[in-house]
């Protein structure tokens, strides 16, 4: 059955490639982005588009005029180093830009919201691997604090409005049209750095390990939470860890890349070695990660070559 799709964030990475999906599917999609990281070019044709902060007062216009019965919501300040310089500008976005929403999801009869948050920075340094959804959460950034107070939000609204919700806890995201030049998104940044023969950095070590998954796997899991019938919290990533050392080593062998990497002190707020266990979204939505390593990795690479440079903004 088409439905009326919100998407905040929809002009975004992991976003424009949701709104694809969701327009392919027939539904009816509207888009709320502010453009300061997402691109207008991302957003297709078919998609109804509205420039405007999820803070402000006007996205009410957007609820009243379209009833949305589902929002996705993935609009976010998603940098770690920018919420430790900046902890209220995190907040102002990701909480009470959220709490915008959920107040107007509330007032407008919206049935589902579906919630991307972070497992990567919410659970802190990982206890015991993989990590699933009931380990302890202890953040070491703003960002990570942020993105969890959302979550406690959600079983209050849920009770005060009567919507259900699904929260996906994604691990590192990676794929076309994530942005080259933010802090965020090391397999981007490598990339584009490495098909303009530019030197890399690699901040730390190179031995922490993260969990990469592909955006089209994240895309899916949005797609299967549609058809939820009751609120869940899921991990969405691999289960497994790579190194960025052995990140880079892949990316240069697949882009022919012979430089070495500048190694600079680590970053404040990142968490040392993550991946997460994905266990309980494989029984209760139905979902498993299908693109590997290094499938994803070679559609990336192509897709940033076929893209060529793009401006910073």
């Amino acid at each position: 059955m088409a439905l009326r799709a919100l998407v905040t964030g929809g002009a975004g990475f992991i976003g424009s490639h949701l709104v694809e999906r969701l327009l392919a599917e027939g539904h009816q999609v509207i888009v709320v982005d502010n453009l300061s990281t997402g691109r207008r070019a991302y957003v297709p044709p078919d998609a109804l588009f509205y420039p405007l902060d999820i803070c402000s007062p006007q996205v009410a216009e957007v609820f009243q005029a379209h009833r949305p019965q589902v929002v996705f919501h993935l609009a976010a300040q998603a940098s770690v180093v920018r919420s430790l310089e900046d902890p209220t500008e995190d907040a102002r976005v990701n909480i009470l830009g959220s709490l915008n929403l959920l107040r107007l999801c509330g007032r407008f009869g919206v049935e589902r919201f579906i919630y991307s948050s972070t497992g990567g920075a919410l659970y802190g340094e990982p206890q015991y691997l993989p990590v699933p959804e009931t380990h302890p959460i202890i953040p070491l950034s703003p960002y990570g604090a942020s993105k969890y107070a959302v979550e406690v939000y959600l079983p209050l609204f849920r009770a005060l409005t009567g919507f259900t919700y699904t929260v996906l806890r994604y691990s590192n995201v990676y794929g076309p049209r994530q942005d080259p030049y933010g802090e965020a998104g090391v397999v981007a940044i490598f990339t584009r750095r490495m098909l303009d023969d530019a030197e890399v950095v690699i901040y730390g070590d190179g031995t922490q390990e993260r969990d990469f998954v592909y955006v089209g796997d994240v895309v899916e899991a949005n797609i299967l939470a549609l058809s939820q019938k009751t609120s869940a919290v899921y991990n969405i990533g691999t289960g497994r860890g790579t190194s960025v050392n052995a990140l880079f080593e892949r990316l240069a062998r697949l882009i022919g890349y012979r430089r070495p990497p500048r190694y600079a002190p680590p970053r404040p707020g990142e968490v040392y070695r993550i991946w997460l266990d994905v266990g309980r979204a494989r029984e209760g939505l139905g979902w498993t990660p299908r693109v590997d390593l290094e499938q994803g990795l070679a559609l990336t690479v192509q897709a940033f070559r076929a893209q060529g440079v793009v401006p910073r903004s």
